[in-house]
Order: C-alpha cells, then sequence, then structure tokens
C-alpha cells in the first residue's frame, strides 16, 4: 500500500532554511513498522530542506524528531536528540543535514534545542531566556537560528548564532 503525504513549505521557512519552490507531493511507500518516513503514527510539523525531511512523530510512543533523507529513502539515525521525558516539537534542518533545531516542553518549560549530528550533541540555546519559546528555524548555512519568545508578554521574533548568542537585528 503506498500513502502520499503533502507537505506545505511556508515562505518563512522558504527564507530561513533555503527552501524553494511551491508545496508539493512526496510519495513514499507506507511502512507499518515505522521505519520509514509513512507509518500509521502521526507525522506532525515537516520542514524540508535540501535532501532531507524533519518531523515529529508519536510512533514510538512519545513526541520524538525524526529525519529523512529523500534520495536514499531511509530515516536517518539521531543518536542522543530524542529523550524520554521531553515533548519535541518544529524541527528545521540546515541545507547539509548537520544541524537540527527543535522546541521541546521538559516539566512544562519550553526550550529551543540545537542538536550536532557530527557530535551527537544537543544544546540548550535559551536555557538563559526566562520565557516561553516556539516554532524554530535554522537557516540554509546554520549559522542563524530564529523562533518565537514570550519575553516581552507577546510572541517576538528573536534571532540567534549558532552559539546561542542573541543577534541584534532592528
Amino acid at each position: 500500500m503506498k500513502r502520499s503525504i503533502f507537505i506545505p513549505v511556508l515562505a518563512l521557512t522558504s527564507l530561513l532554511s533555503g527552501c524553494v519552490g511551491y508545496p508539493r507531493l512526496l510519495s513514499y511507500p507506507f511502512d507499518p513498522g515505522g521505519r520509514s518516513f509513512n507509518s500509521s503514527a502521526s507525522e506532525l510539523n515537516p520542514q524540508i530542506s535540501g535532501r532531507y525531511i524533519v518531523f515529529t512523530s508519536d510512533r514510538r510512543g512519545s513526541q520524538d524528531v525524526y529525519m529523512f533523507d529523500m534520495v536514499t529513502g531511509n530515516l536517518i539515525d539521531l543518536p542522543g536528540l530524542n529523550s524520554l521525558d521531553a515533548i519535541a516539537s518544529h524541527p528545521s534542518v540546515d541545507d547539509d543535514g548537520r544541524f537540527i533545531v527543535f522546541a521541546a516542553s521538559r516539566q512544562g518549560r519550553s526550550a529551543i534545542f540545537l542538536y550536532d549530528r557530527e557530535t551527537r550533541q544537543s544544546r540548550n540555546l535559551t536555557a538563559n531566556l526566562q520565557a516561553e519559546v516556539r516554532n524554530p528555524t535554522i537557516s540554509a548555512d546554520a549559522s542563524r537560528i530564529s523562533f518565537e519568545s514570550s519575553l516581552n508578554g507577546q510572541w517576538d521574533i528573536f534571532v540567534y548564532d549558532r552559539s546561542g548568542q542573541r543577534l541584534n537585528i532592528p
């Protein structure tokens, strides 16, 4: 059985992650075992960059981040990224697939994390920010991460560099 997934590409995502073009229909075989892109679980928040699709799914009983390589047609192992005590959402990947940024909620507190596939390490970019955060995206070259923050009592867009320093962009 084959199931198709419609992936919308938003204008903001296009600008920050280098995606171009209109929404497109991707068709990959259904895998009831959850080892491919399409499974019987929920696949949420897909984002395309280069040859990669990142998304969240509850296929292992918790909402985790997954990465799919459209060239090889396989899921990519992400050791050290997902945690049993966190609910991950809204992942974004740079063009070469090395860095993944995502939101996660632990014990009622939200944070933005940057995962490096080369070092297999996740780092909390917003540990010192006393506010709710959501909807991160990463630039195509992984130099900038933008996200929404409620620091000022409303949802504002913040931009950080990859090291976790806030950029002062007027």
